[in-house]
């Protein structure tokens, strides 16, 4: 009898390693939040998108309004082509922005939408044409360190 309880117990946490595992493989996949609703698809070029990701959030005023879909290169206009699939409950003026932002100092890259002010609404295959570019780190620090050095040389005068 007592074998069988043990048994028991080491089935059971066998399942809920299991579970834990699956849930940080989907959390890591950043899928933990995949939504099967409804969706339509608006396109941004963005001139650098950094370390952006599929299935990173698209966020409007901190809310997941959707997730990126697919990133290609545009070899014509040598930008980055990012599909953003928004669920369809949330609609965005015509003349809304979108900028990379990122989630704390080295946190993840995503998608911010800026509402305009257009009566129209963005449709499925829409392009969003006011885009911002990610702020890379390793450039802004190269800006600071060159700053600082022509600040150097033109005091040495």
């Amino acid at each position: 009898m007592q074998r069988k309880s043990l048994d028991v117990w080491v089935g059971l946490f066998i399942v809920i390693g299991a579970a834990a595992l699956m849930f940080l493989a989907l959390k890591a996949g950043n899928m933990s939040s995949l939504s099967f609703g409804k969706t339509y698809t608006i396109v941004a070029k963005f001139d650098n998108i950094g370390s952006l990701r599929p299935q990173a959030p698209v966020k409007a005023a901190g809310v997941v309004v959707g997730r990126v879909g697919q990133i290609q290169f545009d070899d014509k206009s040598y930008q980055a082509l990012v599909k953003l699939d928004m669920d369809e409950g949330y609609k965005f003026p015509k003349d809304s922005s979108a900028k990379i932002l990122t989630a704390g100092l080295l946190g993840e890259q995503y998608v911010g939408i800026e509402a305009g002010g257009d009566t129209n609404n963005l449709v499925g295959g829409d392009k969003i044409a006011r885009t911002q570019s990610a702020a890379v780190l390793e450039d802004l620090i190269n800006q600071f360190i060159y700053s600082k050095a022509a600040e150097g040389k033109d005091s040495s005068k």
